[in-house]
């Protein structure tokens, strides 16, 4: 399965079944986690068997079987949240390549617990939890090409499948509220000023450079 494939076909798993991580699962997820880390200068984990991840109330209520996730941590800096929802994007489709399942949580995670595993002084913006999933979830509602992007002139194609895949980005409370614009090959995506509008940018900016293809735009 390609990244573009695992792109089309991940969606928001909350329920897992309780089968361990194997090792060669494990290993690999780490090595991703790792070029991501060395990349951006970040400190995601992935951390495995900790039952701890989402607070009591609600695993009672919407999830189950939730124990391997990925810390989202790096130094406290301007740009940290969205590079930290870039590389999350990464590893969440690289996961769903491996036959896993995954869930971008960023409220519903026990803080303290999370701060207590991240480095000091570091910023935790959230947690993605991983594994195999009681079902493969159902896609999210989602806008339009034409409410979210605008081009000028023509639209060419790889702009429209840009636009295409970030509208299947995992965004908070699902309001995709990013503006896409693009003029001749250069691109520009802006995000409301909303709760988790960094890591969303960082999300649907990865999404969009799956759909459109890096080499024909760049980022303005």
């Amino acid at each position: 399965m390609t990244l573009q494939e695992a792109m089309k076909q991940r969606h928001t798993v909350r329920k897992y079944e309780d089968t361990p991580l194997p090792k060669d699962i494990v290993e690999k997820l780490n090595a991703r986690v790792a070029q991501n880390n060395e990349k951006y200068d970040l400190n995601i984990k992935l951390i495995t068997d900790d039952g701890k991840a989402i607070p009591g109330v609600f695993r009672l209520l919407m999830t189950k079987g939730v124990k391997n996730y990925f810390l989202l941590e790096g130094a406290d800096r301007p740009d940290i949240d969205e590079q930290l929802g870039y590389c999350s994007t990464d590893i969440m489709l690289y996961a769903q390549t491996l036959g896993l399942n995954t869930w971008w949580v960023g409220g519903m995670y026990s803080k303290s617990n999370a701060q207590k595993l991240a480095n000091a002084g570091n910023k935790v913006i959230g947690v993605v939890v991983v594994g195999y999933g009681k079902e493969q979830g159902v896609p999210h509602k989602s806008k339009s090409v034409a409410e979210v992007s605008s081009y000028d002139g023509a639209m060419p194609d790889w702009f429209k499948a840009g636009v295409e895949a970030a509208l299947l980005a995992p965004t908070a409370m699902n309001h995709q509220a990013f503006s896409i614009k693009g003029q001749e090959n250069q691109v520009s995506m802006t995000y409301a000023n909303i709760s988790f509008a960094g890591a969303d940018l960082g999300i649907s900016k990865y999404h969009f450079e799956l759909g459109a293809g890096k080499e024909n735009f760049v980022w303005k």
